[in-house]
């Protein structure tokens, strides 16, 4: 039996139901939040070292590097039933639509850097590490989240069942243990 299987079996019946249902979208978000850490590490190791006075520069690389994570983990484990589309078609919609997706990202981060003026000198360096974070990791990658399950399913993997899913094994019964008694 599978980890997903394993684990889902754990949770209460009504509960485990609906991941099940939602099995594909429950596997982009684990994917999104392991991206979501590699994103987060590389920005803050940017920002404090290269490209300290550039936090969009640092935030946009960051999620470059996340985004070729996030292919190879969703092409072969969220949507690994979904395709229709040759490799390298499917490689250059996923690139435009993770394109579009660091934009979205990164907008909230340069409107709250450039339009409002949340930077120093204007505020102090720890409302602005506040504001950065609030806008670049969590408003920015929620509305590129949203933005990439749909473009997934939509333009990159857009037909269901084209690639044939593992078989799962299920657990055979086990044997009652024979009386000992001999009787």
């Amino acid at each position: 039996m599978r980890l997903t299987d394993r684990t889902l079996n754990r949770l209460p019946k009504p509960v485990a139901e609906a991941l099940r249902k939602n099995r594909e979208t429950v596997k982009f978000i684990i994917v999104g939040g392991f991206c979501y850490v590699v994103s987060l590490v590389a920005n803050y190791a940017l920002r404090l070292t290269v490209f300290e006075s550039k936090p969009v520069t640092a935030l946009t690389i960051a999620n470059v590097i996340a985004t070729v994570v996030s292919y190879f983990l969703n092409r072969e484990w969220s949507f690994r039933t979904r395709g229709g589309r040759r490799r390298h078609h499917e490689m250059l919609l996923y690139t435009v639509a993770n394109g579009i997706g660091v934009a979205v990202n990164s907008a909230p981060l340069w409107i709250a850097q450039y339009v409002f003026g949340l930077h120093y000198p204007n505020i102090s360096h720890a409302v602005e590490e506040i504001s950065d974070f609030v806008f670049g990791m969590i408003i920015g990658v929620a509305l590129a989240m949203v933005f990439r399950l749909w473009a997934y399913r939509v333009w990159v993997f857009p037909h269901d069942d084209v690639r044939p899913a593992p078989k799962r094994y299920e657990v055979p019964p086990q044997p009652a243990p024979a009386d000992s008694t001999g009787g």
